[in-house]
């Protein structure tokens, strides 16, 4: 050695240091709770829905004459927005589930993370809940 005496961090520095390194990858992590699950494929005819947790695959048939507009896919639900009706699928092992859209009802924002969904309709409010596969409204 250089002879220079080695100088040793305090226990109290050294603890939070310890907690910080334990915590910290958990604060980091926090974001990501909900892990990646709906994946989705697009066929001639529908849509086909892969839950990664399940194993399960769900189709979506799409009408005659009917169009996707908007997709909106988050860790574990997804939204379409066709111009027929929106459609959700979630973690819930239950399939698609589906509202049809009022005459002239314009879609006017969307909001999708982790497991449910936020559609701001021009005439309604929608919440869909991927955990269980409901839909809700209320009128605007």
């Amino acid at each position: 050695m250089n002879g220079k005496p080695v100088r040793h961090v305090p226990g109290r520095i050294l603890q939070v240091l310890l907690l910080w390194l334990l915590v910290a990858p958990l604060v980091a992590s926090a974001e990501g709770l909900v892990a990646k699950t709906i994946f989705l494929v697009d066929e001639d005819d529908k849509v086909v829905a892969a839950n990664s947790a399940t194993g399960q695959f769900f189709d979506l048939p799409l009408h005659a004459k009917e169009k996707i507009l908007d997709r909106y896919v988050a860790n574990a639900v997804a939204i379409l927005v066709t111009n027929q009706r929106f459609a959700g699928v979630g973690s819930y092992p239950s399939g698609w589930s589906s509202l049809r859209r009022i005459a002239d009802e314009k879609l006017v924002s969307a909001e999708v993370v982790d497991t449910s969904a936020l559609l701001v309709t021009s005439d309604r409010i929608l919440t869909f809940n991927g955990d269980n596969g409901s839909w809700f409204e209320k009128r605007r």
